[in-house]
């Protein structure tokens, strides 16, 4: 994408939320919309990000929320990185009642900023055997522009040799794939974070209606903002926004799809590089899984 593309697309989408915000407004009136927290979504990579966006999204059916329409936080509309004081900007411009999500790692200033009143921010965490699974395939099948992707495809040709780069982590060069644990280290800061709620995409994904409960709940202790329906409907609502299919990352998207890719020796490799997490994250009881 050309900057004077990306330049353009992203004016046009100022003006679209713009409108958007008004129209609420005007459903609602504009205390009603002022009354409503900043709902945030935030993941790690292949996590469930766009997932949790779309029941985020589903809030607009329900209440005074507005959809800006804009790519993540830390990214730009040709979805490159931001710096940081780019990202810190598109914060400060999120307004009462504006949805957005990111993939912001667990240290300040997100830490505070995130958690503050007049913020609703709701982090997913997923098994980290199939975040392994989910990369591998997403980098070599379904994102010809990432870095790694030509070397998954001319050298790591087979699924075992990029599950361990995805694991193990590998230099090629100036390239630098981070291994697993060191990339859940950089999120594991929102777990214990007070004013954030944590979600398992495996909860989204086999049991909605109890994990959509828990957000709503969550949401509205966040703010004093009008439900405009019954919270049973409401429910309805949000789990009626998600449509995995509709996401341009979407593979699978099954709980536990590891087990059909993890050989033994990837079991051992696993175990090695990522040491205690899975008991971290309570996804296992004991080692021996």
């Amino acid at each position: 994408m050309h900057p004077w593309e990306a330049a353009l697309r992203a004016w046009v989408k100022g003006w679209r939320w713009r409108w958007r915000r008004w129209q609420v407004a005007r459903r609602y009136g504009r205390a009603a919309l002022l009354a409503a927290p900043r709902l945030f979504g935030n993941a790690q990579t292949k996590s469930g990000s766009h997932l949790l966006y779309q029941v985020l999204r589903g809030f607009t059916a329900i209440g005074p929320f507005v959809n800006p329409g804009l790519p993540p936080v830390n990214r730009d509309e040709a979805n490159r990185k931001l710096p940081p004081s780019a990202v810190q900007r598109r914060l400060q411009a999120l307004q009462p009642g504006d949805v957005a999500y990111g993939y912001l790692p667990g240290r300040e200033p997100y830490l505070s900023w995130l958690s503050r009143p007049g913020w609703a921010t709701v982090h997913i965490v997923r098994d980290p055997r199939d975040v392994a699974v989910s990369h591998a395939f997403y980098i070599a099948d379904m994102q010809p522009h990432h870095e790694w992707h030509t070397y998954f495809n001319t050298v790591a040709t087979d699924l075992e040799s990029r599950l361990r780069i995805v694991i193990a982590g590998h230099r090629e060069g100036s390239l630098v794939f981070e291994d697993l644990r060191s990339r859940y280290e950089s999120y594991l800061a929102w777990l214990q974070q007070p004013g954030v709620l944590v979600v398992r995409f495996e909860d989204l994904r086999l049991r909605p209606r109890q994990a959509l409960q828990q957000v709503l709940r969550f949401v509205r202790q966040r703010g004093n903002w009008p439900l405009s329906v019954p919270e049973d409907e409401a429910l309805t609502r949000l789990q009626a926004a998600i449509r995995p299919r509709q996401s341009g990352t979407f593979r699978r998207g099954q709980p536990g799809a590891w087990r059909e890719y993890f050989t033994p020796a990837l079991k051992d490799l696993f175990k090695q590089v990522t040491g205690d997490l899975l008991l971290q994250l309570g996804y296992e009881t004991s080692h021996d899984w």
